[in-house]
């Protein structure tokens, strides 16, 4: 009888694919830059983040994103068999109240394609400020920015300037709790959409725990 040589061969290794975030952005530079630096923050591990910038108002935001994700096969109800590397992947739309007059809408197309939404009342600083300190004061825009440009002296928005977004993600984990405080408190106050509010630390936070997932 003979015997069964063993092959000396070794198995295929298994690939963890990365899980990928894409990111559409209404501002040009605060946004993509903020986090191109948590990219950079968290290089080497299982997270991919790919920020477009200035795609347009939330109406716009919310469509470019729909088309992508029905490229993609991520929408509900989708004919699109999603490719193995593309199962986990999420695509959200990263948008501001401000005085957009499409705002509600855009909102709603997005829940019902399925696509995350990271949305600040009245605009992205809202969301950096946490990064410093709490803040609870229902300014507008040009207030907010005021404020911002305050507490970080190279902040400019009349010149483009922003921050130095990779020095101040040290207060990640900090802004995140401060942002979900300040939510809890604009819903107690029945107001969850109002401002201030942002729900950006909910996109940081998946971005954070895909991060710690084991290769």
């Amino acid at each position: 009888m003979s015997r069964r040589i063993p092959s000396l061969s070794r198995p295929a290794a298994k690939v963890t694919p990365k899980k990928k975030f894409i990111l559409y952005c209404e501002g040009k530079n605060t946004e993509p830059d903020y986090f191109n630096a948590l990219k950079v923050l968290f290089k080497g591990t299982l997270v991919e983040v790919e920020a477009i910038g200035a795609v347009g108002d939330p109406s716009k935001i919310a469509e470019t994103a729909s088309d992508r994700a029905q490229e993609m096969g991520l929408t509900r109800g989708s004919r699109k068999k999603r490719d193995s590397f593309e199962e986990k992947d999420e695509i959200w739309a990263v948008f501001d109240r401000d005085e957009h007059p499409h705002f509600d809408q855009a909102l709603r197309v997005c829940e019902g394609k399925g696509i995350n939404v990271a949305r600040s009342n009245p605009c992205f600083e809202i969301w950096l400020i946490l990064h410093f300190d709490d803040f609870h004061k229902p300014h507008d825009r040009h207030e907010v920015q005021k404020h911002l440009k305050s507490l970080c002296a190279q902040y400019d928005p009349s010149k483009g300037k922003t921050l130095d977004c990779a020095a101040v993600l040290k207060d990640l984990a900090k802004a995140q709790d401060r942002a979900e405080r300040q939510l809890k408190r604009r819903e107690e106050e029945g107001v969850p959409y109002g401002a201030p509010s942002t729900t950006v630390f909910q996109l940081t936070r998946k971005i954070a725990e895909a991060a710690t997932q084991k290769k």
